[in-house]
Parts: C-alpha cells; sequence; structure tokens
C-alpha cells in the first residue's frame, strides 16, 4: 500500500494552491484531480478579477497554470476519483477509482461545491456561453445588456441587484408567488428601477446560437409561454457542496458543508483539513479560494510537525 505524508482531494484553485505550498514545505504532496480537473472555473470563459492577469485570463488556462506551477515544484498530480475514505483512525485510509489504496498521514479536502442547475439541454449547452451561476464572476461582460436571474432567495436578489448596477435591465424569474429572500433583501429588489421580478414564471429553454445566449422562453403562471431577449442568464438557486465522501466523519453544516475552526482550516478530524468552496457557502470566488488552500497547507504542515 501506497504511503503519502500529505494527500490532496481536488483540483481546483484551492487544491492546487494548497498543493504548491505543500510542496516547497517538502510535504511531497499527492494530488488527485476528481471528477472535474480544474474546479468550475473550467466551465467559465474570461475571469478578470483574479490578481495577476491583467488583461484577464481563461478558465482552464488559469487552472493549467496553477497545475503547472505545482507540478515544477514537486506536486505529485494525477487522474483519478477518490472513491472511498476511512477518517476515523490515522494513517487515514483511502481508495482511488475502487481499487488503488493508499494511507495518508494528513488529508486536505478541496472538493469544491457544484452550482445547481435547473437540468435544461439548452442551459448546458450555453454554460461559459452566456449561461454562469455566477453573478460576481461574470457580470461584467453583461454592461448595459439585459440579463435574467433565476431564483428567489436572498442570493438571487443579491446577484440581481449586483447586475442591475451593471445591465440595462434584470429579469428575475421566480417559480413561486413570493420572494423567499429576507425583507431587506427583498426591499433592495423592488426599490431597484431596472430590476423587472417575474413572479410564477418558469423557465422552457434557454435560447442562443453559436455565438452565445440570446434569449429565454418561460412560462407564466396561465401556462402562457413567451419569449425574452437576453445577453445573459445567470442561475441563483443554490450549490452543492460535494461533501458525500465525509459524511457521518466530518462535522458538516446543515447545508453540508464542512465546518472548520475559525481562523484555521481544521476540520472536526486531527489531521484533516478542508479549503475552498467545500468549505465555504459565502464567498465563492477563485482568490477566496486559493487563499484558503495556502492556509489549509500551512495547517497541515504544522500539524505535521507536531506530530514528530
Amino acid at each position: 500500500m501506497e504511503q503519502v505524508k500529505c494527500f490532496i482531494i481536488g483540483s481546483g484553485p484551492a487544491g492546487f494552491t494548497a498543493a504548491i505550498y505543500a510542496a516547497r514545505a517538502a510535504l511531497n504532496p499527492v494530488l488527485y484531480e476528481g471528477i472535474e480537473p480544474g474546479g468550475q472555473l473550467t466551465t467559465t470563459t474570461d475571469i478578470e478579477n483574479f490578481p495577476g492577469y491583467p488583461e484577464g485570463v481563461r478558465g482552464t488556462e488559469m487552472m493549467n497554470d496553477m497545475r503547472s506551477q505545482a507540478t515544477r515544484l514537486g506536486a505529485d498530480i494525477r487522474t483519478g476519483i477518490v472513491t472511498d475514505i476511512d477518517l476515523s483512525k490515522r494513517p487515514f485510509h483511502i481508495t482511488v477509482d475502487g481499487e488503488k489504496h493508499i494511507e495518508a498521514e494528513a488529508v486536505i479536502v478541496a472538493t469544491g461545491a457544484s452550482a445547481k442547475y435547473l437540468g435544461l439541454q439548452s442551459e448546458k449547452r450555453f454554460r461559459g456561453m452566456g449561461v454562469s451561476a455566477c453573478a460576481t464572476c461574470d457580470g461584467f461582460f453583461y454592461r448595459k445588456q439585459d440579463v435574467a436571474v433565476v431564483g428567489g432567495g436572498d442570493t438571487a436578489c443579491e446577484e440581481a441587484t449586483y447586475l442591475a448596477s451593471l445591465c440595462r435591465q434584470v429579469y428575475l424569474i421566480v417559480r413561486k408567488p413570493f420572494l423567499r429572500a429576507s425583507k431587506a433583501m427583498q426591499e433592495r429588489v423592488f426599490n431597484t428601477p431596472n430590476i423587472k421580478v417575474l413572479f410564477e414564471h418558469n423557465t422552457v429553454e434557454v435560447l442562443g446560437d453559436e455565438d452565445g445566449v440570446t434569449g429565454v422562453r418561460v412560462r407564466n403562471g396561465a401556462g402562457e409561454e413567451y419569449d425574452i431577449d437576453l445577453a445573459g442568464f445567470f442561475l441563483a438557486i443554490g450549490h452543492h457542496p460535494n461533501t458525500e465522501l465525509f459524511a457521518g466523519q466530518l462535522k458538516l453544516d446543515e447545508q453540508g458543508y464542512i465546518v472548520v475552526e475559525p481562523g484555521t482550516s481544521r476540520t472536526s478530524v486531527e489531521g484533516v483539513f478542508a479549503a475552498g468552496d467545500v468549505r465555504d457557502p459565502h464567498y465563492r470566488q477563485a482568490i477566496v479560494a486559493a487563499g484558503s488552500g495556502c492556509i489549509a497547507a500551512l495547517d497541515a504542515e504544522r500539524w505535521l510537525a507536531s506530530q514528530k
């Protein structure tokens, strides 16, 4: 059985940054990329708010840069999916692809969180071409254009008001006859003149061509369908943390995110650390994930040193 000092699960900004720091600390990290190598950023187009790229950068390019940097510094990055893990005793026992067994002294979990989508084929087709699950990431590209946001909670209202500061018109598509958001967030939406709330509306299809999204087809409460011309279509119906492997082993909050000690990356199991969106239900930004990957590697390094 292979013995590993520092094992990293996940390959987004958090996982790759953890690998960079762990490699420089001579922890000989082994990182498995998981089901979506590079993480959510590989599904986006241009990124303009990550420091160090003054002209912007494509998501896949930035993830390739991080991967190359980690590899150059000595991280062992592998293709594969962690299918089982036992955190009940140390060293921790990990199974990859159902057959390879590894023992690790420390584990960094950076499995991320997946945005929830409506499940439409057209939505999948235009993902990264006008369909987005992050207004903060992509709203800049739709300045002075018309966009729609799907959702009725705090996140949807927050994203709608943010987009309203950039865009000409924002349609908030809400399937219920009311908003689930807090009263303060509702007031912000209703007091923003270029947000139009479409209550009791469902998205039927995202419309577009080879250049990307051109509109959306919706159905109202009376069953009538009509089209709205749009340049961008934003989902704000929540995220699902990728923590199924750790249920019953790590402390999770009511949404399923990993709970860490405040100001650290330490989880409820000694020797296990969490970084990135898997522990962050609030910000979900690449730069925040990268920072937490750094924290996790430093915490792991110090913890391993204390075990000698």
